[in-house]
């Protein structure tokens, strides 16, 4: 089976068509990639057709990654009609993210309309979290209102590393528990148990959690107040700020990880801040998720900061001895694809895994279908 999988970024809509092979009949292979520049999600129809007119044509099911699904969709699912009504509906809770993904989603229906189209929603893989990780202490009549709730996000990555893991450690997903770091623009922690979703740092929106690219992560929700009372900033100019003027490039004036590391070697003292807070929130982190499943195996790495950055690796791993965490320096200096950079007799065994969200969607793509 051949699934094209369309993944909408914030500038770009990447374009993969896998050859999926069966159920233990070997490894799903990229048959033609491409990838697209969509300012502000505006696909060209022209360009996206003339890019159809190729290899990719030849899918035979499409996988929509749609960044939220609600409490609804709690799993991939057929899009029909009604499937499509009702992500439209979710695009106040993802007002950044849910127009590009609907954006794609018209514009390769537009181009391939006889084919079966599944979406893969980020949400659903923590669908499984338990009420005492999702809930937030907030009146009950605002929650039930209005959904408010941890939903979490990345979970396309994060069931990749779910199901990656245990085949690179050659063991089952039973009983193994997994701290996933998806370091990327965005960035994400996942508690993974049984190849399960426990908890995540990310949560109503995808601005909770971690420090990333040009997003705050967590802040005080009464120094925001005070911001609008006092300072009488506007919602709009909260909102633009803490999504795209924050994190790495409100701290060094770039969101390059790459450029903040350089600068910091070289003495710049706010990409040494912007390194030092990266650095702290995530150790924080990935030990407040081992914490949720009483204790930790693995620690993977994942995402385009995740599997390129040793220096991030090694920070965050530096200050994880006490939960037995510790890299083998070599190793980690050369990691690349999937490797194991864990010095030897380390009580937590240390990943680094390729980022695969297409194949994940593949996946899913073929159990919806009925397709094993």
């Amino acid at each position: 089976m051949r699934v094209l999988v369309v993944n909408a970024g914030s500038s770009s809509l990447k374009l993969t068509l896998l050859a999926c092979a069966r159920e233990g009949d070997g490894e799903d292979t990229t048959i033609a990639a491409r990838e697209l520049e969509a300012p502000r999600a505006q696909v060209d129809p022209d360009e996206l057709r003339a890019v159809l007119d190729s290899p990719l044509r030849e899918a035979d099911a499409v996988g929509h990654r749609i960044v939220h699904g609600g409490e609804r969709f709690r799993e991939a699912v057929r899009i029909d009609a009604g499937v499509e009504t009702a992500m439209r509906e979710l695009t106040d809770l993802a007002p950044l993210h849910q127009p590009k993904s609907l954006a794609a989603l018209d514009a390769v229906t537009r181009a391939l309309p006889n084919l079966p189209a599944v979406a893969c929603f980020d949400t659903a893989f923590h669908a499984t979290i338990p009420a005492a990780a999702a809930t937030y202490a907030l009146p009950a009549e605002w929650r039930e209102r209005w959904g408010l709730r941890r939903y979490g996000f990345h979970g396309l990555s994060h069931a990749w590393v779910a199901r990656r893991t245990p085949e690179l450690l050659e063991r089952g997903a039973s009983g193994l528990r997994i701290v996933s770091c998806h370091l990327g623009a965005g960035a994400s922690l996942c508690a993974i148990n049984d190849g399960m979703s426990l908890d995540t740092t990310m949560g109503f929106t995808p601005l909770e959690g971690l420090v990333m690219a040009t997003r705050s992560g967590s802040v005080d929700p009464g120094m925001l107040l005070w911001l609008l009372e006092h300072e009488r900033l506007s919602a709009t100019e909260l909102a633009e700020a803490l999504e795209h003027d924050a994190g790495l490039k409100g701290l060094a004036g770039t969101a390059d990880m790459r450029e903040v590391l350089s600068r910091a070697d070289a003495g710049d003292e706010p990409a040494r801040l912007a390194r030092d807070v990266y650095i702290h929130r995530l150790r924080a982190g990935i030990a407040a998720m081992a914490a949720s499943m009483a204790g930790i195996d693995v620690v993977a790495f994942t995402g385009g900061v995740g599997e390129h950055s040793a220096p991030v690796r090694a920070g965050a791993a530096a200050g994880l001895s006490f939960l037995g965490v510790s890299l083998d320096r070599r190793r980690n200096d050369g990691a690349h694809a999937d490797a194991e950079i864990g010095a030897a007799g380390a009580a937590v065994r240390t990943l680094v895994i390729t980022a695969r969200e297409d194949l994940e969607i593949a996946r899913q793509v073929r159990a919806v279908l009925g397709i094993a």
